[in-house]
């Protein structure tokens, strides 16, 4: 079979969408303590050994004072930057450990504030040093989901440049998706959650013609594109990312009643993919039906029961210089026990998985800066980076 870039697309066919807007997870967004199923938790700046002999890691707090932050990320191009996203609708820029007073964006009033729902992720155009542009995913103000361009001046980003991409009508508060990303091929991908309530009762993760439950790309360059479907199955994928040296993607979707799961697909693939729900949750059977038999059915690398977490936080595999030894480990979490893991894929396996001795409470995200240095996200307000012990 021809070997194409990375998930070969088919066209959506039949989806309520339009030419502007947004997404979440089941992060269960109460307040978790970090002593959730027994964890001992890690306190601000405190630094812990890693499970690995030859290789110590630690996080170091180097911002604070959000506001129930959602996302962490930065352009490639830029260096010394972060942008912090706000669920309530604000992104904020940080230079040096210190926030600037004037958000970087402020849509609040356009945002939803339901557990699950609101300001999501940002994600950079690959051109952004030239072009300014940036992309949101938010919630609105009657729970839909919409993903909308701006552009910036370097400072704040423009409000009147608005231009919305997608508009997706979501049935129920929760199982939103979140994450925009750009992938090696320069499209924008969001990950869209099945539509919500228990089991999947719209019977969208096995539909690989609804935007709900799918992993949807568009080229936005191209304002004529239309969004197209290039995986399905999905429940939640509240966080993915694309390797930055391989092009592959790892996408974590958070689970029903018992698995969390990790799922990767390389930047070279015969064809659409079928994460599995709602006929799988994790490696498991969850419903005694028939799997959609368009394109290839794909199983986790990595699942863990509910007795370690509750909804896993995807991140990244790190590709930056300050830990050598360290260089292509993806690295993952769970919200709500704060526990981090990782591991290395080689031929498409798990390999040399690990958990990380240090916790981060209410780790909603992971994120890069622009040398590839990895962040960790609280929704407690603060951000952490992956160091050296």
């Amino acid at each position: 079979m021809e070997r194409r870039t990375l998930l070969t697309p088919r066209s959506l066919g039949g989806a309520v969408l339009l030419p502007f807007s947004t997404a979440t997870v089941k992060l269960a967004l109460a307040v978790v303590t970090a002593t959730v199923l027994g964890v001992a938790a890690a306190q601000d700046g405190v630094a812990a050994q890693s499970a690995s002999a030859k290789t110590r890691l630690a996080i170091k707090r180097v911002a604070t004072g959000f506001d129930a932050p959602t996302h962490v990320a930065a352009p490639r191009a830029e260096r010394g930057r972060l942008y912090v996203v706000e669920q309530s609708g604000r992104i904020w820029l940080v230079e040096g450990g210190r926030r600037r007073a004037r958000p970087f964006l402020d849509i609040r009033g356009r945002v939803g504030d339901a557990p699950e729902q609101g300001l999501l992720s940002v994600a950079f155009h690959p051109d952004y040093e030239e072009n300014r542009k940036l992309y949101v995913n938010y919630t609105d103000n009657r729970g839909n989901t919409r993903v909308v361009e701006f552009r910036s001046n370097e400072r704040i980003a423009i409000k009147r440049t608005g231009r919305q991409l997608l508009w997706v009508r979501q049935p129920e508060p929760n199982h939103n998706g979140g994450q925009l990303a750009f992938g090696p091929d320069g499209h924008l991908y969001v990950g869209m959650g099945d539509g919500g309530g228990p089991g999947d009762p719209g019977n969208n993760g096995q539909n690989d013609r609804s935007p709900l439950g799918n992993l949807l790309s568009t080229n936005v360059d191209n304002e004529n594109a239309a969004w197209i479907t290039v995986g399905y199955g999905l429940r939640n994928p509240w966080r993915f990312s694309f390797d930055a040296d391989e092009g592959d993607l790892y996408l974590a979707d958070v689970g029903q009643e018992s698995v969390e799961e990790v799922n990767f697909t390389p930047r070279f693939s015969p064809g659409i993919e079928n994460y599995g729900w709602n006929v799988y949750e994790g490696n498991a059977r969850f419903e005694d039906k028939a799997v959609n038999r368009r394109g290839n059915l794909v199983m986790p690398i990595a699942t863990y029961a509910h007795s370690l977490g509750c909804s896993v936080t995807g991140g990244f595999v790190y590709r930056g210089t300050r830990l050598p030894a360290t260089r292509g480990r993806y690295f993952y979490g769970d919200f709500c026990s704060g526990r981090i893991w990782s591991m290395r894929v080689r031929d498409g396996e798990a390999t040399g998985h690990r958990r990380e001795r240090f916790v981060v409470p209410q780790l909603v995200s992971f994120g890069e800066d622009g040398r590839g240095e990895l962040y960790l996200a609280s929704r407690g307000g603060s951000i952490f980076k992956l160091v050296k012990r």
